[in-house]
């Protein structure tokens, strides 16, 4: 009977070391055709199961138009998956009972004051990582280049969008003062203690918090934006300020699995725990609920019956197991990461594209082979279809506000009269020139939109930077006839007199 049991035991494990290796060749041939679809310039991906690499490869090239490989050394942007590493450190500090998550912010960095004054006693430092403080989205202030500083000095002047703790909005300025509760705590920047404390330990010698800190790495992505949903160019990086401890971190798939591979081992590096068991798994634990508008929109598809976030982790059901994941998003480069720790398994994906939703389907398929031995479903197809139909749907948004442009009007005074300087009592200054009979707006950090004239006095602004889209500028006229402010998604810039 023990011989028996014996040769089904080796079986098994001949059996699941098959499956495995099948399972990579699947999953290797699932994203070559699937980069042709999404016309994604390059990626690196890394699979972590039971302890170990099952797979990592890199695909395509760093830049069109040039030879150089997008390899499992390449360094491309982290991003928003950044968030939790800002939150490990923290509970580093946690653990040295330096701070603790329910200390009030107002105690340790009064430098933070928020409009709503309640908020602003009664913030935690776990309020930092959740979403929910009553913040809106406000990245157009690190856009416009102001410093760190200046960003946590401008946070007074926000308005909420809503009350404390009621909902969630995502956004970054509270993980850039959790970056600074950091500092005012350990004495160590942020760029030096997540340097020192995490990347060191971990042995990740090409993990950067800074593009500036990575410019010696002989090999870098080029970010890439899809013109016209069919040519993709590279574009410029832009390398703004402030954003560091909310997505300012540079890897390589080589670094990142050995990130990925400590998460799913309690926070253990070399036997080493960098972490106390409660405060990992403090990390997990679901702190807000996550509104269908605030998720991603493969939920149309994944169909989650909940859905919320941890500290730095974006979560949901899926197979019946915990998926704990994020993504992260800048200018022409996108990463993910997947972990289902009952699993023992996580997915980290790069790529030097925007918005290439790719990344996506690319997670869900690591999980459905590698944890479930499944390769029945066809994610790809299904979210390339499903954001397809949101850009189609966006489109005759477009096209039923054209519908609406009265034509044949004129601005109510000459072109010249609009011109000026404007000035926003969060966000700064902007300018209006006339020029060759037409309208530059100008924003600090060399951001500038070129206005056409729509109906009345509303332009249609096109940025200097195609991959920014486009905004509409509306004027008013007080009393007298003469402009005195314009506005733009939802900001009201008045005019200097």
């Amino acid at each position: 009977m023990s011989r028996i049991c014996t040769l089904s035991f080796l079986l098994l494990i001949n059996f699941s070391l098959f499956s495995q290796k099948n399972n990579t060749v699947v999953y290797e041939r699932y994203i070559q055709n699937a980069l042709q679809q999404w016309k994604t310039p390059g990626m690196s991906v890394v699979v972590v199961k039971d302890g170990k690499v099952v797979y990592k490869n890199g695909f395509g090239v760093t830049e069109l138009g040039k030879p150089t490989l997008f390899t499992t050394s390449t360094l491309s942007i982290c991003a928003s998956t950044t968030k939790a590493m800002t939150a490990v450190c923290m509970g580093m500090l946690v653990d040295e009972g330096k701070i603790k998550w329910t200390d009030k912010v107002s105690d340790i960095y009064p430098e933070l004051k928020l409009q709503d004054s309640y908020a602003s006693s009664e913030l935690t430092v776990k309020d930092l990582f959740t979403h929910n403080t009553g913040l809106g989205n406000a990245d157009w202030l690190w856009i416009l280049g102001y410093g760190l500083d200046s960003i946590i000095n401008k946070m007074r002047l926000l308005k909420p969008a809503y009350s404390f703790r009621s909902s969630f909005i995502y956004q970054n300025l509270m993980y850039m003062v959790a970056g600074e509760v950091i500092h005012k705590v350990s004495g160590k920047t942020w760029d030096d203690f997540i340097k020192e404390r995490l990347f060191t330990q971990l042995g990740m010698n090409h993990t950067y918090p800074t593009y500036k800190l990575s410019v010696n790495e002989p090999s870098h992505i080029t970010p890439h934006f899809m013109y016209d949903d069919s040519i993709v160019k590279p574009i410029t990086y832009i390398d703004v300020k402030g954003i560091d401890a909310a997505g300012g971190v540079w890897s390589c798939a080589d670094d990142i699995s050995k990130w990925v591979m400590f998460m799913l081992d309690s926070a253990t590096v070399s036997g080493k725990k960098l972490l106390k068991t409660e405060t990992y798994n403090d990390l997990f634990k679901p702190q807000a609920i996550v509104t269908d508008e605030q998720f991603y929109p493969t939920q149309q598809i994944t169909k989650p019956h909940w859905k919320t976030y941890g500290l730095g982790w974006f979560q949901e059901d899926y197979r019946g197991k915990m998926l704990q994941f994020h993504t992260g998003s800048l200018d022409g480069a996108v990463a993910i990461i997947g972990l289902i720790p009952d699993e023992h398994f996580g997915v980290y994906i790069f790529g030097n594209r925007d918005h290439t939703e790719l990344r996506h389907a690319l997670m869900y398929k690591a999980i459905d082979l590698f944890c479930f031995n499944d390769n029945s479903h066809e994610w790809s197809n299904d979210f390339f279809a499903l954001y397809k139909k949101l850009k189609e749907d966006a489109k005759k948004n477009e096209s039923e506000k054209e519908a609406k442009r009265v034509l044949n009007t004129l601005p109510s005074l000459e072109m010249s009269a609009y011109e000026g300087k404007y000035s926003n009592d969060v966000f700064g200054n902007a300018e209006i020139i006339f020029h060759n009979d037409s309208l530059l707006l100008k924003y600090p950090n060399n951001i500038t939109l070129h206005l056409t004239h729509w109906h009345f006095d509303t332009f249609l602004g096109k940025f200097n930077y195609p991959w920014f889209d486009k905004s509409w500028v509306q004027f008013s006229l007080n009393d007298l006839g003469r402009i005195s402010q314009f506005e733009m998604d939802g900001l009201v810039y008045k005019k200097k007199e």
